[in-house]
């Protein structure tokens, strides 16, 4: 029987430390963990670490709400921090505020965010999350056959850089954006604000999920020129058929 290689052990031991340190977190933190209904207990875990939870988060711009349970979970690690919300579905829109509806330093916003403003056509999908402004793709409806259907809707769409401009910022700032291949035209409406930032967490796809949408290696190249470091990332989407990675949660952080 040959030796266990070093990288299996490595693995194992990052698995068990993993788990190890999910099982103290419930354990410490079991008032949010009962709260699954308005929090995400592994968000909390991923995120829950001194070299983030230690940058003194003064703003949160979180792009892509949903129906707020990021937003909530994030205020559970930055409690002091003002959060700003933006998400253009009314129905997500309003269980997003039903959810804030307690945390006073949080703001909602029924709005997309681009590259102009205006009105825009929005695809909203019979699974919510997989809402776009951009149609779908085959491999999307083939890997998430749940998502596929859809009913085109008009939302409003402005720039971050503009709504900005009315809101009261202080740093240090994190973004987070999730808008389902919509990620550079969020960003080349915002470059003012996202080069205010000190953390950025974003999710970018390596394969099209959604028809004409950046890959990672076009969103990274901006990151890289409006002055940010590539750090890695956190939870990854798998195609379920094949293994392979289709997105990913990246972390940017500012070099300034």
């Amino acid at each position: 029987m040959g030796r266990i290689k070093t990288s299996t052990i490595a693995t194992f031991r990052n698995r068990f430390f993993h788990y190890l340190r999910r099982i103290i977190t419930a354990i410490e933190h079991f008032d949010l963990f009962i709260q699954r209904s308005r929090i995400s207990p592994d968000l909390y875990i991923e995120l829950n670490h001194p070299w983030l939870t230690g940058l003194n988060i003064k703003t949160i711009l979180d792009i892509g709400a949903h129906t707020g349970k990021w937003a909530y979970t994030v205020h559970k690690l930055f409690k002091g921090a003002r959060i700003y919300s933006f998400e253009p579905i009314l129905e997500s829109f309003e269980a997003l505020k039903q959810r804030m509806s307690d945390i006073a330093n949080h703001q909602a916003f029924n709005v997309a965010l681009g590259d102009h403003s205006g009105e825009i056509e929005f695809h909203v999908c019979k699974f919510a999350t997989s809402s776009s402004i951009l149609p779908m793709t085959q491999l999307h409806k083939t890997a998430f056959p749940y998502s596929d259907g859809s009913t085109s809707i008009k939302v409003q769409i402005t720039r971050l850089d503009d709504i900005v401009e009315k809101l009261e910022i202080e740093h240090n700032i994190l973004i987070k954006i999730d808008v389902q291949g919509y990620e550079d035209k969020v960003i080349d409406g915002g470059e003012q604000t996202i080069k205010r930032a000190k953390v950025v967490i974003m999710e970018m796809s390596f394969q099209r999920l959604y028809e004409n949408q950046p890959l990672f290696s076009d969103i990274y190249d901006k990151m890289i020129y409006l002055g940010f470091d590539y750090m890695g990332n956190l939870a990854q989407t798998i195609n379920p058929f094949d293994g392979s990675i289709l997105q990913e949660d990246a972390i940017f952080i500012s070099k300034s």
